[in-house]
């Protein structure tokens, strides 16, 4: 009988009518899609009799959003489902295709998840400043898993145990190759390299690995097709991951020097990605993200727990101002780099790494790139069809023939309006209706 169902699943046939559509790149003339089991099989064209007809009384259909900076945890993966965000890209953690394996194990409820494994880092070098001392489950992981179903919990405690088991040391360039191996055999979907000697998050001094080291771990990820992505936050930093090799910035520089047109050319010049993570850059500077804590739209699908951190901030480098991130990522984007959205969020709310929360500070890192300079369009491209382009999803991102089923109805028109995207009607996950 279960799989009688599966498969009357899997042929369930529903048309999403009378809808504006923005694809990913652009708004289309079709009216409607078709979805047959998880993925669209056609955007406009005649409807099948035998279809589901779903009226989206004129509200707009956007692709499932991507967060393509987080650090996640399976109540992280519902809660940005709640808000639309379909795929989170994690970016050091747990959910490689391993750990995939090991928690997602009949979960169905979140949204799709890849992961680095764990980065590439010195010894006690970042994020080491940001996590509790000792081998205890700390306070804060205790609280999130009281909230838990007990297959959830028995996950997570797997996953956290896998988590903090000895991380291999990396001090030298062998060291190097041999972590980018055992990430790749734990079925990383890229690699990440730590770049941070600690002044921007409030620990100046933290140890780096050399140059020569972190070009191998590049240069090794390379040869399994990996992409590489760095972990950057000044301007110093980010031109030495360029000049390693990656393919990606997972933040963006925060300072401005008097060099930065160089820096920007010489990033457009090497074809990398950027995530500025401009929540993120906001919260370290010291502003709460309190309009969004605020905002009903959130409000009513976060737990208190994720209010309260919306409401504080990092606040390590107060000295900083956005006024230069706005600049920064605004040069980036006129020099042709493709700018994603992403949030640097933490797995459980931690209360010394506020500002951020699953799901919705995607839509918040939205309403920061148009308020940095750009169009609301754009912005949406860097939700949806840009990181799907750059990490390979070609299966997401866009709605248009033979894509997943991963999509968002709201009211309003965010392409004119940012803000809109959290008037969520609907989400659709792999074809299956969330919300609404």
């Amino acid at each position: 009988m279960e799989k009688v169902t599966q498969n009357a699943a899997l042929e369930q046939i529903t048309a999403i009518t009378n809808v504006r559509i923005f694809d990913g790149d652009q708004i289309i003339a079709p009216r409607h899609i078709v979805i047959k089991g998880e993925s669209i099989i056609s955007v406009g064209g005649d409807i099948p009799a035998d279809a589901t007809i779903i009226d989206g009384e004129n509200a707009n259909l956007i692709p499932g959003l991507i967060d393509a900076h987080v650090h996640t945890s399976i109540g992280g993966l519902r809660d940005a489902l709640k808000f639309g965000v379909t795929t989170e890209l994690e970016m050091n953690g747990d959910f490689t295709k391993r750990g995939r394996e090991i928690q997602l194990k009949n979960v169905n409820d979140v949204a799709d998840v890849r992961s680095a494994g764990t980065a590439i880092t010195a010894p006690g070098g970042h994020p080491d400043e940001l996590l509790p001392d000792g081998d205890e489950i700390p306070a804060f992981v205790l609280k999130e898993l009281e909230k838990l179903s007990e297959e959830d919990r028995e996950a997570m405690l797997a996953a956290y145990a896998h988590d903090h088991e000895e991380i291999p040391q990396v001090t030298t360039v062998e060291e190097a190759i041999k972590h980018v191996h055992t990430q790749v055999e734990n079925g990383a979907d890229y690699i990440k390299i730590m770049i941070e000697e600690g002044t921007v998050m409030g620990a100046p001094g933290l140890p780096i690995l050399s140059d020569e080291i972190l070009k191998t771990a590049v240069t090794e990820a390379h040869k399994f097709d990996k992409l590489v992505i760095a972990h950057v936050l000044t301007a110093l930093s980010s031109q030495a991951a360029i000049d390693f090799g990656v393919d990606g910035l997972g933040h963006l520089f925060i300072d401005r020097p008097e060099y930065t047109s160089e820096l920007v050319k010489s990033i457009a010049d090497s074809g990398v990605f950027v995530t500025p993570c401009l929540v993120l850059n906001s919260s370290i500077i010291g502003n709460p993200a309190l309009e969004l804590a605020n905002d009903p739209r959130v409000h009513s699908k976060l737990s208190p727990d994720w209010i309260d951190i919306l409401n504080s901030s990092f606040n390590t480098f107060p000295q900083g101002n956005m006024e230069n991130s706005f600049k920064n990522v605004m040069d980036l984007h006129r020099a042709g780099v493709d700018i994603l959205v992403g949030t640097d969020v933490a797995p459980v709310p931690v209360p010394n790494l506020g500002g951020l929360a699953h799901g919705a500070s995607v839509h918040h890192e939205m309403q920061l790139l148009v308020k940095a300079g750009f169009t609301p369009i754009e912005a949406l491209q860097s939700a949806t069809s840009k990181p799907a382009r750059c990490f390979g999803l070609h299966d997401r991102g866009r709605i248009t023939e033979g894509a997943r089923a991963d999509l968002i109805l709201v009211n309003g028109d965010p392409t004119t309006n940012i803000s809109d995207t959290l008037s969520i009607k609907s989400v659709w996950f792999n074809g299956s209706q969330q919300l609404g």
